[in-house]
């Protein structure tokens, strides 16, 4: 049977002449790179708009940062389950959608700094997890052979649109006004959420619920309704911080992270906790129990990684506003632009470490992904070690040359190539099946964790007589060579039957 016979977004049983991706992998690669684009166009300005246009001091600065990103890993688990419940993953990532492109339009605006945020990390909870589930939709099961080529599709828009977002919104920014820089993050939102629903067709039954049909007219009032009340809940939540905010400000350090902690724990485990019948009540077996520690110790080591990757968006982007000679000719090399080289060297050499692992799998020098990740770290640390040479002159008076940051990116690219597949593969692999979304969650909880520290961490570290990136190049080497003295124990709980 030929494809071309089947609806849109449906599998053919008979993988052997079904080979072609279904035609909606297109509308989500799509969507995808624009939501991307308007992400990281945003991510790439906005502690340099804070600092340099806004007249935060530096630490406010990058501890806005780090709660602003570090809440966008948080979101998902709840949009995620409102999707699931009520909305459909469809509706939810319009909504999600049409409330991020309020937000990133509200950013060129000042005075609508907090509401503009706080729509950004409400819509990205709403969008991001259900365009990533609408991807395993469009195929006949967890045995289609085109599922893992389908997921790489995707991942190259993510980072495609990761890779534009600081040229075109970054150039905007910094040389025509804040407000074009965040404008284009805005339209670029608009222009996906345009071509999601005028390529809908192509999608099929991926993303709605047995009774629900296309996104349509009819749904209108439901989205611009959701949105009102996304609106609502943000807006509500910044005047009551304007009462809460000073009192718990008072409180000790360790007092805050813990109400913090409850409050947002239990919020999320009152909408997103599992409906007993569904699970059901038979207990974790010994070696489950074994697997998901193992899971939750690999997670505390990989906050270290990401604490310091996430650096990106934060003091390297100081760095290289303020201490790098970006002078080529006549011409200012813009600052934003050095968060390009991630995804490029993603793009680049995903398929070649994908080759890579392959190979030395199947060879006498196979590791275990626990290894892999621990050396990933330890690669993170040496590109802080050159940061840190990079610092010693800046330190000096010396504005240092464009390549020292180039450097340090595409090394913390090769870390990040090491960890990050790895481990995601590793969660949906080893998590027993009735806790496989849950586990995965919190496996993301961790970044949530690293963001917010990212932010703060050259804060904490004032008076302790450590320097940032020293500091940061032994934590995460450090955190790696011990995660590979332990990996043995680990892998072998991990296999355990």
């Amino acid at each position: 049977m030929s494809t071309a016979t089947l609806p849109a977004g449906a599998a053919t049983s008979d993988t052997a002449h079904d080979t072609r991706q279904p035609p909606g992998i297109k509308v989500i690669f799509f969507t995808e790179m624009w939501e991307r684009f308007s992400y990281y166009g945003m991510r790439a300005l906005l502690v340099l708009y804070l600092v340099n246009a806004l007249g935060y001091e530096r630490a406010n600065a990058l501890a806005l940062y780090g709660i602003y990103t570090g809440l966008v890993y948080l979101t998902p688990l709840i949009g995620g389950a409102f999707a699931d419940r009520y909305l459909g993953q469809r509706r939810a990532a319009v909504i999600g959608g049409t409330v991020m492109m309020l937000g990133h339009f509200a950013m060129a605006f000042e005075p609508l700094l907090h509401l503009a945020l706080g729509l950004l990390i409400v819509g990205n909870g709403f969008f991001k997890p259900n365009t990533t589930a609408m991807v395993g939709h469009l195929y006949n099961g967890e045995d289609d052979p085109r599922r893992a080529g389908g997921y790489s599709i995707f991942y190259m828009g993510v980072n495609l649109g990761a890779f534009l977002a600081p040229l075109v919104a970054g150039t905007l920014g910094q040389k025509l006004g804040w407000h074009w820089g965040f404008g284009a993050a805005g339209v670029g939102m608009l222009l996906g959420l345009c071509q999601f629903l005028w390529q809908q067709p192509l999608l099929g039954r991926a993303g709605l619920m047995p009774q629900q049909g296309p996104v349509g007219k009819a749904d209108i009032g439901l989205i611009l309704g959701w949105s009102a009340g996304c609106f609502a809940f943000v807006f509500g939540a910044l005047q009551a911080w304007k009462f809460v905010g000073p009192v718990y400000g008072g409180l000790p350090t360790v007092a805050q992270v813990l109400i913090a902690v409850g409050v947002i724990g239990g919020a999320i485990w009152s909408i997103v906790k599992p409906d007993a019948k569904s699970v059901g009540h038979e207990p974790l077996n010994r070696a489950e129990w074994g697997r998901v520690i193992s899971i939750v110790i690999v997670m505390i080591f990989v906050i270290a990684f990401w604490t310091g990757f996430e650096q990106a968006g934060g003091t390297m982007a100081l760095f290289a506003d303020e201490n790098t000679n970006r002078m080529v000719g006549s011409f200012e090399v813009p600052s934003s632009w050095f968060q390009s080289i991630n995804p490029l060297v993603i793009v680049a050499l995903a398929p070649v470490f994908a080759a890579l692992w392959t190979r030395l799998d199947q060879s006498r020098y196979r590791m275990g992904d626990t290894m892999k990740q621990a050396l990933g770290m330890v690669v993170l640390g040496l590109g802080f070690v050159v940061m840190a040479m990079a610092q010693s002159m800046a330190d000096s008076g010396i504005k240092v040359g464009m390549h020292w940051l180039a450097i340090v990116f595409f090394i913390h690219t090769l870390g990040e190539l090491m960890l990050s597949p790895v481990g995601l593969s590793m969660v949906s692999r080893v998590a027993p099946a009735k806790l496989v979304s849950l586990l995965m969650g919190v496996w993301f909880l961790s970044s949530a964790a690293a963001n917010y520290l990212a932010g703060v961490m050259e804060e904490l570290l004032k008076g302790s007589g450590f320097a940032l990136y020293p500091f940061l190049a032994a934590f995460a080497i450090g955190a790696g060579v011990l995660l590979a003295l332990i990996s043995r124990p680990l892998e072998k709980a991990m296999h355990a039957k």
